[in-house]
C-alpha cells in the first residue's frame, strides 16, 4: 500500500468519524477523535489539516470541527392521526403515505431507536452543561479554599499574638482585692 493511498484512507476514516460524531451531536475535537478512533494524534492532526484545506470539514473555532454542511435543506414532515387509527405521513410536498393502525405501530417500532438516540443525545447535552457548571463551582471553591489557606498564615499570627498576650498576662502581678484581711 503506497503512502498516498494510506494517507487518503486515514483521511477518509477521520472524515467519516467527524460526520458520525457530528450526526450524534457531539463536539468534534482531536481528543474526541482520538478516543473514538484509537489513532495517535499525529495522523489525526494531519488528516484534520488536509480535510480543512480541501473544504471537507470546517473549523468552527480553535480545535472544534464540523463536516461541510449538506446543501439540501430538510423537508418538512408531518403526521396526522385520522379517525379510526389511520395515520397520514407527509414528507415535503411530494410524498404522502397513509398507514393502517398496524402499519403505524410497525413504523413506530422501527423508529423507536431514533427516539432513544435523540434522548441519549439530549442527556449528553444536559450532562455536559452540568459538568460545566460543576467545574465552575469547583474552581470557585478551590479559589476560596486557596484564599482561606493563605489566610491561615494570618490567623496563625493572631494565635501567636494571643499566646504571647496570655504569657504576659500570667507574668503580671495580680492585684489584691482586700477581702479576707
Amino acid at each position: 500500500m503506497s503512502k498516498e493511498l494510506e494517507r487518503s484512507t486515514k483521511q477518509q476514516v477521520v472524515l467519516d468519524a467527524v460526520k458520525e460524531l457530528h450526526a450524534q451531536e457531539q463536539i468534534v475535537t482531536r481528543e474526541t477523535l482520538h478516543e473514538y478512533l484509537g489513532l495517535n494524534y499525529g495522523p489525526i492532526d494531519s488528516s484534520l489539516s488536509l480535510l480543512v484545506d480541501e473544504g471537507e470539514i470546517i473549523r468552527v473555532q480553535r480545535g472544534v470541527y464540523i463536516p461541510r454542511p449538506d446543501v439540501r435543506p430538510n423537508r418538512p414532515i408531518s403526521k396526522t392521526i385520522i379517525p379510526g387509527g389511520w395515520v397520514k405521513l407527509e414528507i415535503g410536498d411530494d410524498h404522502v403515505i397513509t398507514l393502517s393502525p398496524a402499519e403505524s405501530r410497525a413504523l413506530g417500532e422501527l423508529t423507536a431507536g431514533a427516539g432513544q438516540q435523540f434522548a441519549a443525545i439530549e442527556l449528553g447535552h444536559q450532562a455536559a452543561i452540568l459538568v460545566g457548571e460543576l467545574s465552575m463551582r469547583m474552581l470557585k471553591l478551590e479559589r476560596t479554599a486557596s484564599v482561606a489557606e493563605s489566610g491561615l498564615g494570618v490567623s496563625g499570627t493572631v494565635k501567636e499574638l494571643q499566646r504571647r498576650v496570655a504569657k504576659v498576662e500570667r507574668n503580671l502581678p495580680q492585684p489584691e482585692l482586700g477581702f479576707g484581711e
